[in-house]
């Protein structure tokens, strides 16, 4: 968490004392639930059972969460996390399911404490709760309400959550039982063995075009089964057409141009860093040697043949053009063991990057001067690195076991795999002053220093202005379905239809991000055109709303994908039966149809699979139900074709092995996922007002 690592930054005491206080806080309390924020605020962005959501809230998590990740995705990750948090705790309070203050306790200084990582003794591997419950008692008086908001959220609240959850699913699985009876069927059934006759007439023997589906048929059958095709959430649809503003070959010619007029004074200068701050470039110089099986740059065969000093491009890679300089060659080898201890003036940000400065230069010198004084003195080197290092693998003596070229900063790197094994010696890097010790070489190999000039191929403003211009023109003479689709062909252009965009969608497929479309689309109703182009990436969109599927039950061209095969079958079904099933033999009926009696002798209860069928609830149904022995059924319409069986014998499998508690332990982990659903359950019967579109 971001919040954790910004204070972890400033010193373990200062940790010691906002979770104590976060804790007191707790602790004092007997038995904590959900809420209570120091914040206020009128903004709502969405209700659970009348329980609101208060954006101040929301931003402050986003805050806490996001760093390093895409904002739009985290909004609704956050949202769903959010939603089912307060659905769980309506659910805890009303079963009077709490965490009392010893439960607290437990958890916080237990063997699973959301703190251990904070009070872990990194040389033994303990949790050191002693060493925390000092640190409580000692800062009491720190007035820091949101940093300790921060521990609160990121730590506390997610483990007291957590212990209510699992009372309450070990409530539900107390709550469970298979009776005999129910073992004993199973078991009865599972060896099922039946043997029967059939004629069976697969839908695919009429074509489709006899048998039509119109959207009439289409909703007629939707409103039968209207829970399952029902939508919750409203959903737009659009058509698009693109224009692009993507470079010319003039703005190609450009960025050559540039790189054309920096050749010589690049192939001339000795100072590339110098350089390279007077002219930008998209490839940082990493200024050390890296092993030519390490470089995965484009060209690399055709830009190590020039020699040292020389220039070799422009060439294209990716979105640039790029000059290759070989700076030097030398012979270096694979791979590199070593150990180091790690006196720190700046720490890195594991999210963004960016490096803070923790302790002066001055100061770490003289901690290094110290280092090196005892390592000389003789005592072990694990022992200091243990003593005084600053790096992460300092429990593991500071070693960095064997890792190739340009794994490390240039200064770290030229040490590394420049110096013969056991030298010993002080480098300063951006990180801090670093004693390194080579403990160990493999192999050896050409490696080069190559400096890249990459100038990006920009998009001028006459490109983007013909972009705008030819998506502007289109967007002004299309204001409706027809001038849309014929516009479009007069372009030879072909529009593409969107996926269902729900409201709170940040991009769309094909386009990408583009909440700024999604918003437009939400804005206006169907056979809207959107009056300007949309800027999404390096394209113009022009779109038109195609749909606006309300809740309920959406329209028969939504539905049509996912209906229209089974009221096909339908159809198909009743021609079958109505002009081919005559007779009331099973010979009869193969005659009338064209088919065969086919036989399935030995058909399982618990693997009912019949080739040419396939797994048929309604056949299984009919094949072992007793009431069909020696006569034949009426026409029955299967999942795959149409079918009429006789059943000639229902018996059981010899010398089972079944097993009655394995059957029961079978029976008690489906009623366990049927538990784990059930948060599905509850959020289908919620109340969840969602007002998100009105702030993102």
């Amino acid at each position: 968490m971001s919040v954790i690592q910004r204070i972890r930054d400033k010193g373990a005491w200062i940790v010691f004392a906002i979770i104590a206080l976060a804790l007191i806080a707790f602790i004092l309390q007997d038995g904590v639930r959900r809420g209570g924020s120091g914040f206020s605020n009128s903004t709502t962005i969405g209700k659970v059972n009348g329980e609101k959501i208060e954006r101040v809230d929301f931003e402050q998590k986003l805050l806490m969460y996001g760093k390093g990740q895409q904002r739009e995705q985290l909004i609704g990750q956050l949202w769903n996390q959010e939603v089912t948090t307060i659905i769980m705790q309506q659910e805890f309070d009303k079963l009077g399911l709490t965490i009392s203050s010893k439960e607290l306790n437990d958890i916080i200084f237990g063997d699973n404490s959301p703190l251990k990582r904070e009070f872990t003794d990194p040389q033994t591997g303990i949790f050191d709760v002693e060493k925390a419950k000092q640190a409580f008692a000692q800062i009491k008086k720190s007035k820091n309400t949101e940093q300790q908001a921060g521990i609160i959220d990121a730590y506390i609240q997610p483990a007291i959550l957590q212990a209510l959850n699992s009372k309450y699913q070990a409530m539900l699985q107390q709550s469970l039982y298979v009776p005999k009876w129910m073992i004993e069927k199973q078991i009865a059934d599972n060896n099922l063995v039946s043997s029967v006759s059939y004629v069976f007439v697969p839908y695919t023997t009429i074509s489709d075009s006899i048998a039509k589906v119109s959207d009439d048929e289409i909703m007629n059958y939707a409103r039968k089964h209207s829970k399952e095709y029902e939508r919750e959430e409203e959903a737009r649809t659009i058509a698009y057409l693109t224009f692009d503003a993507t470079a010319s070959s003039a703005d190609s010619a450009a960025t050559i141009n540039q790189l054309a007029g920096l050749k010589n004074e690049f192939a001339a200068t000795t100072d590339i860093a110098a350089f390279f701050s007077k002219n930008a470039t998209e490839s940082p110089f990493y200024n050390s040697y890296v092993s030519r099986k390490e470089i995965k740059q484009k060209n690399i065969d055709s830009i190590i043949k020039v020699p040292v000093g020389g220039i070799y491009g422009p060439y294209v890679d990716g979105n640039t053009f790029v000059l290759a300089k070989v700076v030097g060659a030398k012979q270096i080898p694979d791979s590199v063991k070593v150990r180091h201890i790690l006196i720190s003036t700046h720490q890195q940000d594991p999210q963004t990057g960016v490096l803070t400065r923790v302790r002066e230069d001055s100061v770490a010198r003289k901690i290094m001067d110290t280092v090196e004084a005892e390592i000389k003195s003789g005592k072990s080197f694990d022992s200091v690195c243990a003593k005084f290092s600053d790096d992460g693998n300092k429990s593991k003596g500071g070693v960095y076991d064997y890792f190739a070229s340009a794994r490390m900063v240039p200064a770290f790197n030229d040490f590394a795999f420049e110096k013969p094994v056991g030298s010993k010696g002080v480098i300063q890097t951006e990180y801090g002053f670093h004693y390194v010790e080579v403990l160990g070489q493999k192999g050896s190999g050409p490696a080069y220093k190559i400096a890249y000039l990459a100038k990006p191929i920009v998009v001028s403003n006459e490109t983007d202005a013909a972009a705008n211009n030819a998506a502007s023109q289109f967007a002004g003479t299309s204001r409706n379905k027809k001038q849309f689709d014929e516009n479009s062909a007069k372009l030879n252009k072909q529009w593409v239809l969107s996926g269902e965009i729900k409201e709170n969608d940040f991009s769309i497929q094909g386009l990408g991000e583009s909440r700024q479309l999604v918003r437009w689309a939400y804005e206006h109703e169907a056979g809207d055109v959107s009056d300007q182009p949309i800027r999404i990436g390096e394209k113009y969109v022009v779109a038109i709303v195609t749909s606006a599927i309300k809740p309920g039950l959406p329209p028969a061209q939504v539905l049509r994908p996912t209906i229209e095969t089974i009221v096909r079958n339908e159809k198909k079904a009743k021609q079958l039966i109505d002009n081919k099933f005559k007779g009331n033999t099973l010979d009869a009926l193969a005659s009338s149809t064209g088919t065969s009696v086919q036989k399935a002798d030995t058909l399982l209860f618990s693997n009912p699979f019949i080739p040419g069928v396939g797994n048929d609830a309604k056949f299984t149904g009919a094949a072992f139900n007793a009431a069909n022995k020696g006569k034949v059924t009426d026409p029955v319409v299967g999942a795959s074709g149409v079918f009429a069986i006789r059943v000639e014998n229902i018996g059981a499998k010899a010398n089972s092995n079944e097993n009655a508690e394995t059957i029961k332990q079978s029976i008690l982990q489906g009623q366990r996922m049927a538990i784990y659903r059930g948060s599905d359950a509850l959020r289908k019967a919620a109340i969840v007002k969602d007002y998100r579109s009105k702030f993102y």
